[in-house]
């Protein structure tokens, strides 16, 4: 086993990410907020690089499999607001301190849950895409979520239309990250062995999501997921709030 990782942390890492896949399948959304929290508990070195790298692969999976809904009108404004956003959340991953980015990591999972559960509507035009697209570049690439401002403007579209134009966005948005945190010196060689080994997870996650899609409650899914990711932030709150005391 690498010596990076302990074995039991990579087990957990494992189950963690599995189940976000699943529910990211199932549902349009949860990898990235409901794994980031717990992922940077149990390991701060998995986030954000190899939980961006999960969330290439479940969205390029996802992207293939609703292909024929894809319209791309508008996206590419928000994906060029994803490179200053991009670079302000890689700034902040450079100079604040371990605890107070899981402070952060954690304000970013709550608001996820708040726009998730009011269903905030704005307009779709070039601004609000750019504005969305920043703002996903800052939470990306300190959390990896970088949904939940591009899920706002995106919402009142048909079901697969939904999932094809985030998916597309989180492919090309993914790679904009990951080039931004190369740049500026945050991706190291370990972070790749750990996205590779989680991987197969991914794949588990978004498998198993096909024998159960016309099976579970959605409405329910969705419900328990918001409740584990308001848990799982406010664990994070506690563990950072005690570490900056101590």
């Amino acid at each position: 086993m690498m010596s990076f990782i302990e074995p039991s942390t990579l087990i957990l890492a494992s189950v963690i990410v599995f189940f976000g896949a699943l529910t990211q399948s199932l549902i349009g959304f949860g990898l990235a907020v409901v794994a980031s929290p717990l992922l940077y508990i149990v390991s701060p070195q998995l986030v954000p690089v190899p939980i961006i790298v999960m969330g290439f692969a479940i969205s390029a999976m996802t992207l293939f499999r609703e292909r024929g809904h894809l319209q791309f009108n508008g996206l590419q404004y928000a994906l060029i607001g994803r490179i200053p956003g991009g670079f302000v959340g890689a700034g902040l991953l450079l100079f604040a301190p371990q605890a107070i980015l899981g402070l952060i990591i954690a304000a970013i999972v709550y608001i996820a849950v708040i726009l998730s559960v009011y269903k905030i509507t704005a307009p779709i035009n070039r601004v609000s895409l750019f504005i969305a697209g920043v703002f996903s570049g800052i939470f990306g690439n300190i959390a990896a979520i970088g949904g939940p401002p591009m899920a706002i403007l995106l919402a009142g579209q048909d079901a697969s239309q939904f999932r094809a134009a985030l998916s597309a966005f989180f492919v090309f948005s993914s790679l904009i990250a990951l080039a931004i945190l190369a740049i500026v010196g945050l991706v190291e060689l370990q972070h790749l062995w750990l996205s590779l080994m989680l991987l197969p997870s991914v794949i588990g996650g978004y498998l198993v999501s096909g024998l159960l899609i016309n099976h579970v409650d959605k409405n329910k899914t969705r419900t328990a997921t918001l409740i584990l990711c308001t848990i799982s932030a406010t664990v994070l709150v506690a563990k950072s709030i005690m570490a900056l005391i101590s």
